[in-house]
Parts: structure tokens; sequence; C-alpha cells
């Protein structure tokens, strides 16, 4: 989907319906391989921000435990070190998700695991020179397990390298301020 068709998608649905425009919402996610990128588009055509920047902001003391099966699924053994984020995505102060990332550290550089590790940077433009590809994963329904409350969807993906290999799991709950169009902007 283009901006402009979000556009149109957006200016068509009303308070009362928000079906129509969830649904633009996951097609609009699904056609991505970063969230990233999808946020800082879908952000643009919701007209939350001009210039639409996405930061991550480090959540402390709430982290979930690693999913049953992670380890196999990251292809990695028991001694291997996992990084773990717990961040809130914004557009330009605007919370639209809520994040989950358990990644191997090892498949990314130096210089990626620092700016994880200290900048509000958020993962998907970080690792974004691998060339990363999105493998969606079957998904708890909204107030599922890792995700506050007002959540409108939720999305499980395994981020895998170019060869193949498994990089990062994801899990993600999008807030009910991607659907709430047009705002004031403050910029």
């Amino acid at each position: 989907m283009t901006l402009a068709t979000g556009a149109v998608l957006i200016g068509a649905c009303t308070q009362g319906g928000q079906g129509p425009l969830l649904s633009a919402f996951e097609k609009h996610l699904a056609a991505h391989d970063s969230a990233t990128e999808a946020l800082r588009q879908w952000c643009a055509a919701q007209g939350i921000a001009v210039d639409p920047k996405i930061t991550a902001q480090f959540i402390r003391g709430r982290d979930e435990p690693p999913p049953e099966g992670l380890r196999a699924r990251l292809g990695v053994g028991a001694d291997e070190p996992l990084g773990y984020r717990h961040v809130r995505l914004s557009c330009n102060g605007t919370v639209l998700s809520e994040a989950h990332n358990w990644y191997v550290a090892a498949r990314l550089t130096p210089d990626m695991n620092r700016a994880l590790a200290e900048s509000d940077t958020p993962f998907g433009k970080i690792a974004a020179p691998l060339s990363f590809t999105r493998e969606p994963l079957p998904s708890p329904a909204p107030q599922g397990p890792a995700c506050p409350d007002g959540i409108v969807a939720v999305h499980r993906a395994l981020l895998r390298l170019p060869g193949g290999q498994p990089l990062a799991m994801v899990v993600e709950c999008y807030t009910a301020a991607n659907l709430a169009g047009p705002r004031a902007r403050a910029d």
C-alpha cells in the first residue's frame, strides 16, 4: 500500500469505523520487513508529524521472560548470549507500539550492539544494513502476554538474515494511537 492509498483509507474512516482502518494498518505492517520503517511511513500518512522520526524509549523493570523455545527458534545454544530490548516506539512523542526484542548479539556488529545498548534508535533502523527479512509467527490476542492494556494489534515475528539465519524474535504491541486519525502537530 502506498502512502497515498493509506491517506485515502484514513480519510474515509470515521471514529466508529476503525475496522477498515485497522485492516489497512495491518496490511501496511505486513508489507514491510522493518516495523520501524512501517511505523515511520504510517506516522506520516496519519498526519502525526510532518517529518516523522521513530524513537525507542527503554522500559526498565518490566522485562518479559523469553518465550518457550526461543533459543531453538534463534538457532543458538544455552551458552550463547542473547540481547533483550523492551521499548516503546514513538513517532514525535506519540506512542505507537511497545516491543520486546530478543536478539543474537553475535550476529550484529559491535557498533550495532553498542547502539542498541546506548541509544534511542529502534532495532529495525540499527539492524537495517543487515537486510533482514521478517517471518510472521502466530500472535496472541491483543491483550495477550507481554502487552499492556489498550492494544489494538499484536505481531510476533522472526527476523532473518539474508542467508536464512535467525537474527531476532520480536513481540510488538500496537496502540490505539495508530488508529486515531490526523492530530494537531506540535512540530
